[in-house]
C-alpha cells in the first residue's frame, strides 16, 4: 500500500488579514459568498497576495486538483493500493476515501473544497472527504509506515523506474510531495530526500511519474 500525502499545500480560505482587500471583496459578491467563505486563489487575487510576506506561493488549489486527479484516476487506486491525504500550511489533513471522484472540473473543484472547510465533512453519510486538524508529523505518525520518501530538488537522483522499484521494498511506504508552487517545505519533514529527474518538475508531474512507476513494479 503507497500512501501519498500533497503536503504544505497551498489551499485555504481566505486569511483574515485579506478579507477586506478590495479584489477578495469584489470577488466573493460575484459568487454570493462571504469573504471568509472563499478559497484564496492567486489567479483572482494575486493583488491581494502582495501584502503578504509569502504570497508569491500561496494561493494555489490549481496544484492539488491536478494532483488529486492524477493520484485517484490511477490504476493504483483503483486496485486499492493508494492512500492520498492532502495537508495545508496551515495543518490541516484532508482524507480522501479511494473510492472518490473529483469533480474534472476547477471551479467545481474550488466550489466542493469551500463546502469541505466550511462542513468539515461530505457529504455527511459516506465521508468521502472529512478534515481534521493534524500537522504533518502526526500523520506521518497515524499512517506508521516502514519508510518515508520525499520527493526534493536536491534529493538523491534516482530514476523514476528505479525509485518504483524501491518503493515495492517497503510494504506501507509514505511519499510527500510538496502542494506548492515553489520554494521548499514549510513542515519540518523526516525521510529519505529523493529526486526523479535532474530539473524541477510541477508536483502533479512528480504524482504521475511516483504513481505510475511504482505501479508497472507493483503488477509486473
Amino acid at each position: 500500500m503507497l500512501h501519498l500525502i500533497i503536503a504544505d499545500s497551498e489551499l485555504e480560505l481566505v486569511p483574515k488579514k485579506l478579507q477586506n482587500h478590495p479584489s477578495i471583496i469584489s470577488y466573493a459578491k460575484r459568487r454570493f459568498k462571504k469573504p471568509d467563505e472563499i478559497l484564496l486563489d492567486s489567479t483572482y487575487h494575486h493583488t491581494a497576495l502582495k501584502s503578504l510576506k509569502d504570497g508569491e506561493r500561496r494561493g494555489r488549489p490549481d496544484i492539488v486538483h491536478l494532483c488529486l486527479i492524477n493520484a485517484l484516476e490511477s490504476i493504483l487506486n483503483k486496485e486499492g493500493k493508494l492512500r492520498v491525504y492532502v495537508h495545508t500550511r496551515n495543518n490541516e489533513v484532508i482524507y480522501i476515501k479511494p473510492e472518490t471522484r473529483l469533480p474534472r472540473n476547477y471551479n467545481r473543484f474550488v466550489g466542493l473544497m469551500e463546502s469541505l472547510f466550511k462542513n468539515r465533512l461530505i457529504p455527511k453519510d459516506l465521508a468521502l472527504l472529512r478534515i481534521e486538524n493534524k500537522t504533518l508529523s502526526e500523520i506521518i505518525g497515524d499512517i506508521g509506515p516502514d519508510a518515508v520518501f520525499i520527493m526534493h530538488e536536491n534529493g538523491v537522483l534516482m530514476s523514476p523506474q528505479s525509485f518504483g522499484r524501491k518503493l515495492n521494498e517497503y510494504s506501507s511506504p509514505v511519499v510527500i510531495v510538496g502542494g506548492f508552487p515553489h520554494g521548499d517545505f514549510l513542515s519540518r519533514v523526516e525521510g529519505e530526500r529523493v529526486s526523479i529527474y535532474k530539473e524541477p518538475l510541477m508536483a502533479w508531474s512528480v504524482v504521475n511519474e511516483v504513481v505510475i512507476n511504482y505501479e508497472s513494479s507493483l503488477f509486473c
